[in-house]
């Protein structure tokens, strides 16, 4: 394989899967026109080289069908300023631009909207699908469009349409365990500690002060700092799904301890007919979908301050909610019930989903 002529297409995955291919291959990427680098494990250490190359005047990723595909992989705001480098560059003549499922929020529109100002007439194709733009990340890249040297043709940013659980996610599971030491008394710990029932019985859990006694919640043993995906099965007639901080009260009143009644906590509320999600006493009502489900999947970027809900069944995500918070500190799974013949496990996703 050699640099001298030009291709149309290359597949870093065909080759060396990670960063260091790419850092290892740009002078063989920039002698094709579409470049397919999706789920490649790439993040900040090639970005800055890839930028680049895609300023290069030697770069030959200049034809109709170019392709910069990078969806799936670990990028965040900072590494998209990198790229945005390089797309601003009166020499990058990139068409097509895939950043699908890579953690883009209203930071990152910021700059590839000044990239694109910058150089407004050769970008046709930006899928920004599946990241955490907002309303207003939406409006600076629609803004841009206004330009009468745009060329953009199609922009993607659907975020809440049904969706195949994707290796994004899965490379991003986690197992959790509940914590007995933070168990209320009317909760029942097994499947080694993965599983939590309400029982009217009394359980003899040991004095403990993080344990919750005014209502029937436990949080899970690990603090999560990164990204995070795990899935949830419940039964029952209700249960609250949330994430809260370690400092979150257990001893006061339910209206100071209940998740989602205090900033130190983000609540998915199901139930047979309804989700309801809830941060800080305020509550939003969401209808639950047609097809539905006792699995929830909950997506958490921490670094990029989101907290998402999904419905899952049949191996397939619908978005329920997504929460948007500055997140200052560990955060922890959180589970709590009042119903008779509630459970719930917290699940890994397996491989073979």
């Amino acid at each position: 394989m050699t640099s001298e002529a030009t291709e149309e297409e290359f597949d870093l995955k065909r080759y060396i899967r990670s960063e260091e291919g790419v850092v290892k291959l740009l002078a063989v990427i920039i002698s094709y026109t579409r470049a397919l680098l999706n789920c490649c494990n790439l993040t900040e250490n090639c970005c800055t080289d890839l930028a680049i190359a895609m300023s290069s005047t030697s770069s030959h990723l200049t034809e109709l069908d170019l392709k910069l595909d990078l969806s799936g992989n670990d990028l965040e705001d900072p590494e998209v300023k990198l790229l945005s480098a390089g797309l601003a560059s009166p020499h990058c003549q990139l068409e097509t631009l895939r950043l699908s499922f890579c953690g883009v929020t209203e930071e990152g529109c910021t700059f590839l909207a000044s990239a694109l100002s910058s150089n407004p007439s050769h970008l046709r194709q930006l899928d920004l699908s599946y990241n955490h733009l907002q309303d207003s990340g939406v409006k600076l890249i629609s803004l841009y469009r206004d330009n009468p040297l745009c060329k953009l043709e199609k922009l993607s940013v659907d975020h809440d349409a049904e969706c195949y659980l994707k290796s994004t996610l899965k490379k991003y599971a986690c197992t959790l365990t509940f914590d007995t030491n933070t168990a209320a008394q009317s909760l029942f710990l097994h499947d080694g500690g993965k599983q939590v029932t309400w029982v009217r019985q009394i359980q003899q859990h040991p004095g403990h002060p993080e344990r919750y006694e005014s209502v029937s919640q436990v949080l899970c043993h690990q603090g999560l700092t990164r990204r995070h995906y795990w899935e949830v099965e419940w039964r029952g007639r209700w249960v609250d799904v949330a994430v809260a901080t370690r400092g979150i009260r257990r001893r006061a009143s339910p209206y100071l301890c209940a998740f989602g009644n205090t900033d130190q906590s983000w609540s998915l509320y199901c139930s047979e007919d309804h989700y309801s999600v809830q941060h800080d006493h305020q509550s939003v009502r969401i209808a639950a979908p047609l097809r539905r489900s006792n699995r929830v999947g909950v997506f958490l970027d921490w670094l990029g301050g989101t907290l998402s809900f999904y419905s899952v069944s049949s191996g397939t995500l619908s978005h329920i909610y997504t929460f948007y918070s500055p997140f200052t500190e560990p955060l922890y799974a959180g589970f709590g019930m009042e119903e008779e013949d509630c459970s719930r496990a917290a699940a890994k996703v397996e491989n073979d989903m």
